[in-house]
């Protein structure tokens, strides 16, 4: 497989010169735009695998550079930059159909990890393969079951739904109000799909105090992760 290319969208020289230098040395291709205008010609003109987005760009706003993209291919992964205060734009992005996102300041090995797990979604969307294995979990979305090390589990029909949507979009952050417009319409309430995601954890995860497969991303919504040795497919 050819080295995937990253369009990294960022106002900033310096952040683009670290992100070029450092992903470049994992194998990544690299194109770079400073606005939203150019990254929507260069995304056209040689279109990328993967976009990592600031939201904060000089010309437009982030939301809208991630919707143009998305109306030409809708499923290239986009991970969006944030900083660390601007959680109202972050959901609007998720909301929007952004994969996941990472604040600034941000460490580098998580953003090459999630990079990763948002070009194997992309993938996966493209063909999906209706088994997920990660680590000690094995779910089947064919044969409705989900296994823990090879011990198979009862989940209600409902924690099954909530279950295999995050399998469906699996490495990527699920805001709340996408859950809930999905399970229940306009009826969804939050508090009810903690109860939920509660119920699930204490039956997939080894310590549901301190989950791996089903995480938290504080006030926005939740995550399946995919384990050291999980894969889809």
């Amino acid at each position: 497989m050819s080295d995937p290319t990253l369009l990294v969208v960022d106002d900033e020289p310096a952040i683009r010169r670290l992100l070029r230098t450092t992903l470049a040395s994992q194998s990544w291709r690299i194109l770079e735009a400073g606005s939203g205008e150019q990254a929507l010609q260069r995304a056209s003109e040689t279109p990328p695998d993967l976009v990592l987005l600031d939201l904060g760009l000089p010309d437009m706003d982030g939301v809208e550079v991630l919707r143009q993209l998305r109306r030409e291919r809708p499923n290239l992964p986009v991970v969006i930059l944030s900083v660390r205060d601007d959680e109202r734009g972050k959901v609007a992005a998720l909301e929007a159909g952004a994969d996941d996102y990472v604040t600034k300041p941000f460490s580098m090995a998580e953003l090459i990890a999630r990079l990763r797990n948002a070009l194997r979604h992309g993938l996966q969307q493209e063909g999906t393969v209706p088994l997920f294995t990660s680590g000690d979990l094995t779910i089947d979305l064919v044969r409705r079951q989900i296994f823990r090390s090879g011990e198979e589990l009862r989940l209600s029909p409902r924690e099954w739904d909530i279950l295999r949507m995050l399998v469906r979009y699996a490495g990527r952050v699920l805001t709340h109000q996408t859950i809930m417009k999905q399970l229940w319409g306009p009826t969804g309430d939050v508090q009810q799909l903690r109860v939920y995601i509660r119920q699930i954890r204490q039956k997939i995860e080894p310590d549901p105090e301190r989950p791996r497969h089903i995480l938290t991303e504080t006030g926005v919504g939740y995550r399946l992760a995919h384990c050291s040795t999980g894969r889809v497919g």
